[in-house]
């Protein structure tokens, strides 16, 4: 399955890396190794998560507060967005 990432979603994984590497060195490549095994669990079982809209769905990281707002289709995941979830939670919406 291919992923594919939105702009937006891609700023909200590189700010998110950098804040945790700021709050402690290295803690930004653990909450990126938290991220990937997110995404292993959503291509495994794609519409097990909580669903947000008709074809969007979220899934929360285990060890950090945020969410992975995505879209499946047969072959490609689309990520929407990496949101802190204290955001509002519609926030990603005009993504799609």
């Amino acid at each position: 399955m291919k992923i594919l990432f939105l702009r937006p979603a891609e700023v909200e994984l590189h700010n998110a890396i950098d804040y945790y590497n700021r709050q402690r060195p290295g803690l930004g490549y653990e909450f990126a190794a938290e991220l990937k095994r997110t995404i292993k669990r959503i291509k495994s079982h794609p519409d097990a998560w909580h669903q947000l809209s008709e074809n969007t769905r979220r899934c929360r990281l285990n060890r950090f507060p945020y969410g992975i707002v995505y879209a499946s289709g047969e072959n490609e995941l689309t990520i929407l967005g990496v949101m802190h979830m204290s955001r509002h939670p519609d926030s990603w919406k005009g993504r799609t």
